[in-house]
């Protein structure tokens, strides 16, 4: 079951909003550095093991660095993403360069950071040499098609129906022409889920990547130095979901390890991962106050956040579970579609929700906001992005990104020569 149990109070929150008006994003420090540890636990048994934060999830700087604190890398997608990494120093090995329809600036950057660099597409190695050079240390992103048929979700969807990753075929080509160009050092990588709270689904891609990797080691006589499983581990969205067992999972993926890799003699075959939602999803929070009620068809509770804030239910119709502050006890009487102000009529935080009777003022807590929820966030409207704030593991409150203004909305458009 998932828990529902909020790291601050009513009073609390009540008190941060003076200083720091609703809405507003807020993280728990303390449960993302658990979290991390217990990840980093899991899966001690294998040397090497690193988890590269998919900063797409959370690219505030001030939480990457309490993860780079605690043992993890950066998995980047864009230019700004690795200039983020950057600043925060991370370099070489740290950082996981990940991208599709990649700008050729981003391999130039990618290239001089010494970034591992995973290539999405066999056409893009002559791109990465032409535009910055061969580089030590090479990885693909394979996409098994039809060999895994069903077996994505509704976030990547079947892998054969995905944009990302080459085909097995040009998966092989792909590692014979960097081999040929002098790359000795190579990995794997793959994800065909996002979100997945099957605990086998890991182990089998597991399965897929160690198979592969015998497979090609034997026919072009390269050694890999890990395999990338992807990030994709779930979080309990809904109250009666179950979290993902990670015991579990990494005594399967130990399991195969020495079956395939051990017992092949393929061994040291580092694993890495590129989780980010299951990272800091769970530990951060919406907060919205209710402004307006309305009762016609259906009742609908107005708040002061929008899908600017959080595009997920809008987007996905994804489920994000809703606590009333001060009202936690009380029983859940009322149906209402939780909304925001946007001209969009997808923008709900919940439709036909069950909740205690709200009233304007009530504060309104959206759980798992931690991921992909701010990092999602857009000015359609006008509106203008909230602030992040980081709840300390002293109790305290710090403001990690202050909240958009008009004039910042306003810098990036010219009134003078109208």
């Amino acid at each position: 079951m998932k828990n529902l149990k909020l790291p601050f109070t009513k009073k609390q929150i009540e008190e941060i909003a003076k200083k720091h008006p609703t809405p507003f994003h807020i993280y728990d420090e303390k449960a993302i550095i658990e979290n991390a540890k217990n990840l980093y636990n899991k899966f001690d048994w294998i040397d090497g093991f690193k988890n590269y934060f998919a900063v797409k999830a959370n690219p505030n700087p001030h939480l990457i660095k309490i993860l780079k604190e605690n043992k993890m890398g950066v998995d980047c997608s864009s230019l700004t993403e690795l200039l983020i990494a950057e600043k925060l120093g991370f370099s070489g090995d740290e950082i996981m360069f990940s991208s599709n329809d990649t700008d050729y600036i981003e391999f130039k950057k990618a290239y001089e950071l010494g970034a591992i660099i995973n290539l999405d597409d066999i056409s893009h190695i002559s791109i990465l040499e032409k535009n910055a050079g061969v580089p030590n240390i090479i990885c693909f992103r394979y996409n098994p098609g039809s060999l895994r048929k069903n077996k994505g979700n509704q976030l990547i969807g079947n892998p054969e129906d995905a944009k990302y990753g080459c085909t097995r075929n040009q998966l092989f080509e792909g590692y014979r022409i960097m081999r040929d160009k002098g790359v000795k050092r190579f990995g794997l990588h793959t994800m065909i889920v996002s979100n997945e709270l099957n605990k086998n689904a890991l182990a089998e891609t597991a399965e897929m990547l160690f198979d592969l990797v015998i497979e090609i080691s034997k026919k072009l006589d390269i050694k890999f130095e890990f395999i990338n499983l992807g990030g994709g581990i779930g979080i309990p969205y809904k109250p009666d979901d179950v979290q993902v067992d990670l015991d579990f999972v990494s005594g399967e993926i130990k399991k195969l390890y020495v079956e395939k890799i051990v017992k092949n003699g393929f061994d040291p075959l580092r694993i890495i991962m590129e989780n980010g939602r299951m990272v800091t999803g769970p530990y951060g929070y919406l907060v919205t106050r209710v402004i307006h009620t309305k009762d016609t068809y259906k009742k609908y509770i107005g708040v002061d956040a929008s899908m600017a804030n959080l595009m997920r239910p809008g987007m996905y119709g994804a489920y994000h579970h809703e606590t009333v502050l001060g009202k936690e006890d009380n029983p859940n009487t009322e149906t209402y579609d939780v909304v925001g102000s946007l001209c969009e009529n997808n923008d709900k935080f919940a439709i036909d929700r069950k909740l205690p009777k709200i009233e304007i003022g009530d504060n309104i807590v959206i759980h798992d906001a931690g991921a992909h929820g701010h990092s999602m966030g857009f000015n359609y409207n006008g509106k203008l992005r909230s602030a992040e704030l980081l709840l300390r593991t002293d109790g305290s409150v710090k403001l990690i990104r202050r909240a958009e203004t008009i004039e910042d909305y306003f810098a990036t458009l010219d009134f003078k020569n109208l």
